[in-house]
């Protein structure tokens, strides 16, 4: 199967061609202030390699950081309503209560609180009032707004009020655009609600995002379906992916990570995938990222749901080191590295600056930091060794020594020793592990639900039949679907056999 694989970076715009395991062709391109130029470029590159009389490409997988910078810039989010079902239970921390200021205004909320919602135990807290799911409805219709997230105390439990409050909220605005937190986030109202906001803030830029790669394609003369990258190591449809693009936050260093496997074969090892501004190290387990079971800020936002479990740190090929201090980051020139670095004719001494004067790699002029006095570049690489190992260290989960796989544009900068590191392993097309990893990626479908009053073999037997319908819905072939992972975890303090289930499936990609 011909896959294209790209990957869009703070810095760096990375794309390959692969046929099957084979990479027929890759390229890496500075991203552009606008992202789409380099796309364009990028997929000019390796579509070019495609000879007339040649199998066309069946796939193309993209994964992006539109979504997440949107967050951090606040910048290009779409006004929200926030409808909380939980009164009176739930109008001490109101929503948003805990956003930054700016992102708050950034999306400048229409909030309201309503009755109902459930009990931990699954009984109704007090019944919900659908008359005043339309009178907010309504006035958020006449506000303009389409955008909506829906929360209810526990619905994770039960869905039942948030469904509800989702039927009266389209009876009255046909074309609201809702995010239900129940499908997104886990126990915790607060969480799973900031979320549901985040992502109902982003589904406008998901839509134009979608469309503006679409167009890319169609100008590459590329007519194949293509896909969006997961935080989870997959792909889903693009126009199934617009609609949750909070999936798509931390994808790249995922689409690493699953290009890590690829190119190694091992499917157990640290990972430390290094960029032109951060790097990231995550833990890969049977192939996959290790995911986060605890508080993850986006933006500033906590937030509990799914994502990969990593460390970023403020080291990348970029990253600018004082001169007089020798302190390395965390500003890093990005995708100004080709006119602002020392080796480049730039004025900025770099982590690059400091590499290519101790010979890790050739690039750029290296007569241009011939000067750099030999001790200050033996001690910026000893920090960088120290920054490395003791992020490391953090990321392990046992004192044993396990091996390390360097990935990325920016992996000269790993020594070759780690402590607590059995092997630095270094791989051919390392530095597109991340373009890898979106191409050969797979489709998946996952469902994480708290069950009560049903048996444990019915609660797992459903749970796995919706996580195999969203597979399906996300691109996936029914017939390639294998269960990935089950987890049955007993919730001793609820009622009627609680149990939170956690199946997620894996398949390869459909096509007609």
């Amino acid at each position: 199967m011909k896959r294209i694989g790209i990957d869009v970076g703070g810095t760096n715009t990375d794309a390959v061609l692969i046929d099957g395991d084979t990479i027929l062709s890759s390229i890496k391109v500075p991203t552009t202030q606008d992202v789409m130029s380099g796309v364009k470029a990028a997929l000019g590159h390796v579509s070019g390699q495609i000879g007339p009389s040649d199998r066309p490409i069946d796939a193309v997988m993209i994964g992006t950081t539109h979504f997440t910078n949107a967050v951090v810039e606040r910048a290009r989010l779409e006004r929200v309503a926030a409808i909380r079902i939980a009164l009176p239970s739930g109008s001490s921390l109101p929503p948003m209560c805990d956003w930054p200021d700016d992102l708050r205004a950034a999306v400048d909320p229409l909030i309201f609180m309503v009755h109902g919602g459930h009990e931990y135990d699954g009984s109704p807290l007090v019944p919900m009032i659908p008359d005043e799911i339309r009178e907010a409805a309504m006035k958020i219709r006449d506000a303009g707004i389409t955008s909506i997230a829906i929360s209810a105390v526990f619905s994770p439990l039960t869905t039942e009020c948030e469904v509800r409050a989702a039927e009266i909220v389209r009876s009255i605005i046909p074309s609201a655009r809702i995010t239900l937190s129940h499908t997104l986030g886990r126990i915790g109202l607060l969480e799973r609600e900031n979320v549901a906001l985040l992502n109902a803030a982003l589904q406008s830029l998901g839509k134009t995002t979608v469309q503006a790669f679409s167009d890319a394609l169609r100008e590459a003369s590329i007519s194949a379906p293509f896909f969006l990258t997961q935080n989870d190591g997959t792909v889903a449809l693009a126009d199934v992916a617009a609609s949750n693009p909070v999936h798509s936050f931390a994808s790249g260093p995922t689409n690493s990570m699953r290009g890590a496997t690829f190119l190694t074969g091992l499917s157990d090892a640290m990972v430390i995938d290094v960029g032109g501004t951060t790097s990231d190290i995550g833990c890969l387990v049977g192939g996959f990222p290790r995911e986060a079971n605890n508080i993850v800020h986006v933006g500033g936002v906590r937030t509990l749901f799914r994502m990969p479990d990593l460390l970023p740190i403020a080291l990348g090929g970029g990253t600018i080191i004082d001169p007089h201090t020798g302190k390395i980051g965390p500003r890093s020139v990005g995708y100004r590295i080709l006119s602002e670095a020392c080796v480049f004719g730039g004025d900025t001494l770099t982590t690059s600056d400091v590499a290519v004067a101790a010979g890790l790699i050739d690039m750029g002029d290296r007569d241009l930091v011939k000067d750099l006095d030999p001790a200050f570049v033996a001690a910026s690489l000893a920090r960088i060794r120290d920054m490395v190992a003791d992020s490391f260290d953090q990321m392990k989960t046992s004192s044993d020594d396990v091996p390390l796989i360097a990935v990325g544009g920016g992996a000269f900068l790993i020594p070759e020793r780690i402590g607590g590191a059995s092997e630095v392993l270094r791989v051919e097309n390392a530095g597109v592990a991340n373009a890898l990893g979106a191409a050969m990626a797979q489709v998946s479908g996952e469902v994480d639900q708290v069950f009560s009053g049903v048996s444990r073999d019915e609660a797992l037997s459903t749970a796995e039949a919706e996580a195999q319908n969203a597979a399906i819905a996300s691109g996936a072939s029914r017939e390639s679907l294998k269960t990935l992972e089950v987890e049955d975890i007993p919730i001793a303090y609820l009622p009627g056999g609680a149990r939170r289930v956690r199946v997620r499936v894996i398949g390869d990609i459909a096509f007609n």
